[in-house]
């Protein structure tokens, strides 16, 4: 798997985003407004790109930051949580973030209304998520600084190929029906459901799908 250590994490980094649904569907759910701007209760299309490439800026930084705070203290040991709760709550941060593109549960007073503040809150579950797939991975002692940069650069690489396909796409689409309904309420409906699902399997422990 690739040609050393370091990039056989890094490969790994990037499958993990890739391969983790809830993971992407997360950053999809708090990407979708970032071409749009809330008015009056009502979703209107952003009108310059520079708007919604700083958004998404804010909104991946954010995320990359607090995971990569809780990826690096769990995987050297300064803080541990159970996986099943660790994952209960990735899939409640799932819902979260998606029913507020429906539902807002933050008004414009709050500082969580900004998707990059929620994208950080809950970007320090996520670490802990990332982590537990390290441990899973195996973390040599006399290797774990390369691993845990390694695996979190494979991460990273992983986010930026999914937004550079989401948003010039998203951008053209912004102004249309099929985006505001389709993809914006639709899709965040759905993921709604989705992530339902998840929470209900992962915290208590059966099968639903």
């Amino acid at each position: 798997m690739g040609n050393g250590p370091f990039a056989a994490y890094v490969q790994q980094g990037v499958w993990h985003i890739w391969s983790g649904t809830d993971h992407i569907l997360f950053l999809m759910a708090l990407l979708l407004p970032a071409v749009l701007v809330r008015v009056d209760g009502r979703w209107l299309p952003v009108t310059t790109f520079r708007a919604a490439l700083i958004a998404v800026v804010k909104t991946v930084t954010a995320f990359t930051v607090a995971h990569s705070i809780t990826l690096t203290l769990a995987a050297l040991g300064y803080i541990h949580a159970p996986s099943r709760l660790v994952e209960s709550a990735i899939a409640a941060s799932v819902l979260i973030a998606a029913l507020n593109n429906v539902v807002p549960l933050f008004k414009s007073h709050s500082v969580l209304d900004r998707a990059w503040l929620m994208a950080f809150v809950f970007g320090l579950v996520h670490g802990l998520g990332f982590a537990n797939v390290l441990f899973e991975l195996g973390l040599p002692r006399q290797t774990l600084l390369l691993a845990l940069v390694g695996f979190n650069v494979g991460v990273e690489l992983g986010q930026l190929a999914i937004v550079a396909v989401f948003l010039p796409t998203a951008f053209l689409l912004r102004g249309t029906t099929l985006y505001a309904r389709a993809v914006m309420q639709a899709g965040s409906a759905a993921i709604m459901v989705l992530a339902a699902v998840w929470f209900v399997e992962r915290a208590f422990a059966v099968e639903l799908i």
